[in-house]
């Protein structure tokens, strides 16, 4: 038996996922949210209609202008063909709908076919089968929606019906049909009758923000992420897979987290719960597998001492001032921050790229941090601009005064406090 014909999809990373769509098959779309499969048949009928080969769109749910106007340059293609099923099935021959053929529709370079008893089966599938007679080479079919159809037909026998005669059918005449389903809107029956016929199943689905698709069923071919989830993003007409988006950094929201909350000396684990969220949440954000919250990415900005815009903004380009003013040091949090009465400022943005960070840090009288300030990694080099400090090592408590230089090389410190009366002020580097 010869090998069925392949082709592409207009996403690269779903014909890779897939191994190529074949000539012949029903892909299911199941929508979690009724509006994620829009973007994917905008993307194939596009790359039909490039390639020459004719697209029939089946609209339930939008009226004719609607549609046309939301399809773009695809609706002004000759061989884009619209099977409205609107007009005179859920807009039940409205005048404003009507007025649409009297006034519009011969300027459309598309061809527009209004079907005037859509709510019989018998009659939609006869115009269906004659439209699809009358063109020429592997013919691309979107429908939308199953759900529509249902809805119009007065229940899921008479769609079933419908679906479990046309996919064989349209599989015989070497067509590729795209069917979108509201995943939600249908009974799990129906959906293992549907999935049982189908060559492809294809699930999409949002949470908090991040979008994924899960290939149930692909029938002929090897697909090693079959019932896992892949994330993905969409950029205008783009869909980009979640790969691609960790490999490039698409968003850079994780690399720019992980950039300065190391730069913070804090663990994701630290950071969690100052933030309020799971260690699990910090992972995935930073690996690019969900956005945060806006509470969240607020909360995450607040306390690392970042301006919200830095998670987003470019690497900074153009000739940087080699000055850092003391007014433009932003409050961070870091671990001996915590207590009361200490804060520490950050002297330079947390991006500018140096071998080593600088901070002010400020204890007020009678304060105690039972914690170094940061996570002690590197080397650290202090300096008392005013004040006294006293910090233990060990066993040992050594107190430092105005002008004095602190140096730590492997010491962790366990404990600060300002022994004076006066506010201790000390510049701090950290280096990387």
């Amino acid at each position: 038996m010869p090998e069925k014909e392949t082709i592409v999809s207009g996403i690269p990373d779903l014909d890779r996922l897939l191994e190529g769509i074949l000539i012949g098959d029903n892909v299911i779309w199941y929508d979690d949210a009724g509006s994620l499969a829009p973007v994917f048949c905008l993307r194939f009928m596009d790359k039909c209609l490039e390639e020459k080969r004719p697209v029939i769109y089946a609209s339930f749910d939008r009226s004719p202008r609607n549609l046309l106007e939301r399809l773009g340059p695809i609706a002004k293609h000759p061989l884009f063909l619209l099977m409205d099923c609107f007009t005179f099935g859920k807009g039940r021959g409205s005048r404003p709908f009507l007025s649409f053929y009297e006034q519009e529709a011969k300027a459309w370079p598309c061809c527009i076919h209004c079907v005037d008893r859509p709510d019989d089966v018998n009659v939609f599938m006869d115009t269906l089968y004659r439209l699809h007679g009358e063109l020429s080479g592997v013919v691309g079919f979107v429908f939308e929606s199953l759900t529509g159809m249902q809805e119009l037909w007065g229940g899921e026998d008479n769609m079933a019906r419908f679906y479990t005669h046309s996919c064989p059918r349209l599989y015989e005449l070497s067509t590729v049909a795209y069917w979108i389903m509201e995943k939600k809107a249908h009974s799990p029956r129906l959906r293992a009758q549907v999935n049982q016929i189908a060559q492809v199943v294809i699930e999409l689905a949002v949470k908090r923000g991040t979008t994924t698709l899960t290939v149930l069923k692909a029938e002929g071919r090897n697909v090693p992420s079959l019932g896992d989830p892949v994330v993905y993003w969409t950029d205008g007409p783009q869909v980009i897979f979640g790969h691609d988006v960790r490999g490039s950094d698409r968003a850079g929201i994780g690399r720019r987290l992980r950039q300065v909350r190391s730069e913070r000396g804090l663990s994701q684990t630290e950071l969690a719960r100052l933030v309020g969220v799971t260690p699990s949440s910090i992972s995935q954000v930073e690996s690019n597998l969900v956005y945060p919250s806006i509470p969240a990415l607020l909360k995450m900005a607040e306390v690392l001492g970042v301006p919200v815009a830095s998670f987003f903004s470019e690497e900074p380009q153009g000739e940087e001032s080699p000055v850092f003013c003391e007014a433009d040091a932003l409050v961070v949090r870091t671990l001996g921050a915590a207590s009361s009465g200490i804060r520490v400022k950050a002297f330079a943005p947390w991006d500018f790229g140096a071998e080593a960070q600088p901070y002010f840090i400020e204890l007020d009288p009678g304060s105690v941090a039972g914690t170094h300030f940061f996570k002690h990694k590197g080397q650290e080099l202090g300096c008392v601009l005013s004040g006294v400090v006293a910090f233990r090592l060990g066993h040992k408590t050594f107190t430092a005064r105005k002008g004095d230089v602190i140096y730590l090389a492997t010491e962790i410190p366990e404990e600060w406090r300002n022994t004076a009366a006066e506010t201790a002020r000390l510049f701090w580097v950290v280096v990387r």
